[in-house]
């Protein structure tokens, strides 16, 4: 029996989200090609209306080389909180049907409606009646995959769009599977697809029927995952926020409006986004032991380095310092397109304060940026060094999620 084979899996995908929240917004945008892009000045296409992918336009294109494949394409600024907001009450449709939600990005999520289908009937009604409420409510379409496993409810819900509801039942994985190409299967992207490609393993298909000990040989324990996924066998659970692992990780990241080389405008970007972290750690009670910083050059050059801290640490003043300590280790080759700075080895941090007079009023001073900030908005109060430096745009990371530690604040 196929692993997970008594399971009904759903992936829900929107479609072309940001870009049809704006239309359903904007009725004079509605059968339109538009793309949303950014504030900044140096922007890329965040996502585009499908009127303007059958010209050719795609999501990550400069703005400049989308205006010129569709030159009637019309630019949308990006209103980030219009679009969390949308996806939160989306995400509470699908909780009417199940609370095994698992949400994978901001316009998409998996649902366990195993235990929903003596109450709502089989998935396909599911799905109908999800889609139905979600149209209704907000005018927007989504596709709907239904399999008995995520990976298999994934490669579905992309074989119809826009709008679309495909089924795979367990006694068709074979036969839907055989040619398939393995692109499609999510988990294997370009580089892996290569090294595949060259093993003669192009479909599904191929990809199940290939030895396993080869696979294990060239690609270690993963090279077993692989002949699995080739299979369409998928054990993985949808996983509650609630039940979802702590977040190794806050981070926050930024692309400047212009290349930087002059280290005191590196400096105040660095201070902000260490801000934006500790902020965010002290809001969930966490800190961490390890900084690291991220550094693009405008030849999309990345890299990153790390230090780690004898004890956790969720004060932007000390994360500031270290990253600064890390950049400066740093001989930076060329100019700065985009900064980041990460705290990682969380654990939970106490309500206690430090018997140490002078880190007790960081602390205090740091609570009281904390409450007004939170009330009137970030960087309402901030370091004397930022002030009148514009905050760097902020993007919708993928890692997004409604709640906890992994609900950024966006604009």
């Amino acid at each position: 029996m196929t692993r997970g084979a008594s399971r009904t899996i759903m992936h829900i995908d929107m479609n072309a989200f940001f870009a049809s929240v704006e239309q359903q917004a904007n009725p004079e945008l509605r059968g339109k090609p538009i793309a949303v892009i950014g504030a900044a000045k140096r922007t890329v296409v965040t996502t585009c209306s499908y009127e303007a992918r059958a010209f050719g336009v795609r999501t990550g294109m400069n703005s400049w080389e989308a205006q010129k494949m569709c030159p009637q394409l019309i630019f949308v600024v990006g209103n980030n909180r219009k679009y969390t907001w949308t996806s939160t009450q989306i995400i509470g449709i699908m909780r009417e049907f199940t609370p095994q939600v698992e949400v994978f990005s901001i316009d998409e999520a998996f649902l366990d409606v195993t235990g929903s289908r003596a109450l709502f009937g089989p998935p396909e009604e599911i799905a109908r009646q999800i889609k139905q409420r979600i149209r209704e409510r907000f005018g927007l379409t989504c596709s709907v995959g239904v399999a008995p496993n995520k990976l298999l409810a994934k490669l579905a819900s992309d074989m119809q769009k826009p709008d679309g509801l495909t089924v795979i039942r367990p006694e068709e994985v074979a036969t839907v599977l055989e040619r398939v190409p393995i692109k499609d299967l999510c988990g294997i992207g370009p580089k892996l697809q290569k090294q595949l490609t060259t093993l003669g393993i192009r479909s599904c298909g191929d990809l199940g029927r290939f030895p396993v000990p080869i696979l294990k040989r060239k690609f270690g324990v993963v090279g077993e995952k692989l002949h699995y996924m080739g299979l369409g066998e998928d054990d993985s659970p949808v996983v509650p926020e609630e039940e979802a692992d702590e977040v190794k990780t806050v981070g926050h990241s930024t692309t400047l409006d212009k290349d930087l080389s002059d280290r005191g405008e590196i400096l105040k970007i660095m201070l902000q986004l260490s801000e934006m972290v500790g902020r965010r750690a002290r809001r969930y009670g966490v800190a961490g032991k390890t900084i690291t910083v991220t550094v693009r050059y405008p030849d999309f050059t990345t890299f990153s380095r790390q230090e780690s801290r004898a004890s956790a640490t969720n004060s932007s003043e000390e994360i500031y310092q270290d990253a600064v300590r890390i950049l400066d280790g740093i001989e930076l080759e060329q100019p700065v397109r985009l900064l980041g700075v990460r705290l990682s080895k969380l654990s939970q941090q106490g309500e206690q304060l430090s018997l140490l007079e002078q880190d007790r009023k960081k602390a205090l001073l740091a609570g009281a940026m904390d409450q007004v900030n939170d009330r009137f908005g970030e960087f309402s109060v901030t370091f004397g060094t930022l002030v009148g430096t514009a905050s760097g745009a902020k993007v919708i990371s993928p890692a997004w999620r409604p709640e906890g530690l992994r609900n950024v604040d966006v604009e």
